[in-house]
């Protein structure tokens, strides 16, 4: 199946996407409609699941996964870990790390919540948390990040793509530079994955859920360790999983297992897990560069359509790699809460965020499968 045919084949694209029966869903940066092969995915490992052991049912699909997730991320599977919501994931990394007196970590305060309080919480340990300066909501620039960094900065934790403007992290950039310097990156990567490319060769810890662009399940994810640092990150969480124990006989000393293995204390989100080898599947065989066309060519569309109806788009005119496939808007006096509703009522999904000092924003972020006529129809009702 490829782009081209489901964009040009409306009853295929229904089937695959049953969301698009009766509503316009442009609410891809929030949580996702779940496509028809993912859901049966789930829902087979599910009935499976009433024929015997669970677990020997889908068992053969880790392996699966890992190397789905290893594809999208460009790495070795034995770095992909299935560890489930990007919050965890993220807590995994600020909490398994061994900081120094007198280290410092970047972060952007107006990021997610999920990419804010595990990095906060280690000013408890001593850890200075440094909150970057930027021009404007979401934009982070690879020169902020350079000039923000010191001698004593050993990480920097940032997110591909800014949840509410819609900026992207040249994370490329930042990467480089970080790794020049010994400074370690960590990359909240759920608003690109799936929608960008989003690979690792320059980033040294990342996470990503797969309710959003990937187009799966809640609290089903990725966590990716550089293989030099799996050693170096202790997971703050012992289980019968990641931790050897011969026959499941617990040992006197306790030893993590290596790889991947080793960010995964108990048993897997079975059901969760066959979606996302699913969603992912569906993702690389529509192709990640298609994708990322496709949301640009919308987003292309989209900005002056806004604003020849008098509505102010953040990041409107952004550098082609910092687009992403939202686009959030607002007017003076408008009042967007009301605005969302109305489009709610008419079977439009978008979204509503607000921002640190209350001022309102409509978020679109339409996926590949959205149409042309659709954004239309949005467009009439604004």
């Amino acid at each position: 199946m490829t782009l081209n045919d489901i964009l040009t084949n409306e009853e295929l694209r229904q089937h695959e996407f049953p969301v698009a029966k009766n509503k316009i869903f442009l609410g891809h940066a929030g949580v996702c409609a779940l496509p028809r092969r993912v859901a049966q995915a789930m829902s087979d490992c599910a009935h499976g699941g009433t024929l015997g052991d669970q677990e020997a049912f889908v068992m053969h699909r880790i392996a699966e996964t890992r190397q789905a997730g290893a594809k999208l991320l460009n790495c070795s599977p034995d770095e992909v870990s299935l560890v489930g919501p990007t919050s965890l994931a993220l807590s995994f990394v600020a909490a398994g790390l061994n900081f120094r007196k007198g280290d410092n970590i970047l972060i952007y305060h107006d990021d997610y919540p999920s990419n804010v309080y595990p990095w906060m919480a280690l000013a408890e340990k001593g850890v200075k948390v440094r909150l970057l300066n930027t021009r404007g909501l979401g934009v982070i620039r690879a020169i902020d990040v350079m000039g923000q960094v010191d001698e004593n900065t050993r990480l920097v934790a940032l997110a591909s793509n800014h949840f509410i403007s819609g900026y992207r992290l040249d994370h490329v950039a930042v990467g480089k530079f970080l790794r020049e310097r010994g400074i370690l990156f960590c990359l909240d990567a759920i608003q690109t994955l799936g929608a960008f490319p989003t690979t690792v060769e320059n980033v040294d810890f990342l996470a990503a859920d797969a309710h959003k662009w990937l187009l799966g399940p809640c609290g089903a994810g990725l966590l990716y360790v550089k293989k030099d640092l799996q050693e170096k990150l202790n997971p703050p969480i012992y289980g019968w999983h990641n931790v050897r124990n011969p026959n499941f006989v617990a040992q006197e000393k306790i030893e993590f297992r290596s790889g991947a293995a080793k960010f995964e204390a108990g048993t897997h989100n079975l059901v969760g897990l066959v979606g996302l080898l699913a969603a992912m599947d569906l993702t690389l065989e529509i192709g990640v560069d298609n994708i990322a066309a496709e949301l640009l060519r919308k987003r292309a569309w989209l900005v002056p359509a806004l604003q020849a109806k008098g509505y102010t788009v953040l990041n409107a005119e952004p550098k082609p790699e910092n687009v992403s496939g939202i686009t959030a808007f607002f007017a003076p006096g408008k009042n967007l809460a009301e605005l969302n509703q109305k489009l709610a009522d008419a079977g439009i999904i978008a979204s509503l965020r607000t921002d640190r000092k209350g001022q309102n924003y409509l978020r679109l972020s339409p996926h590949f499968y959205n149409t042309d006529a659709e954004l239309h129809r949005v467009l009439e009702l604004l």
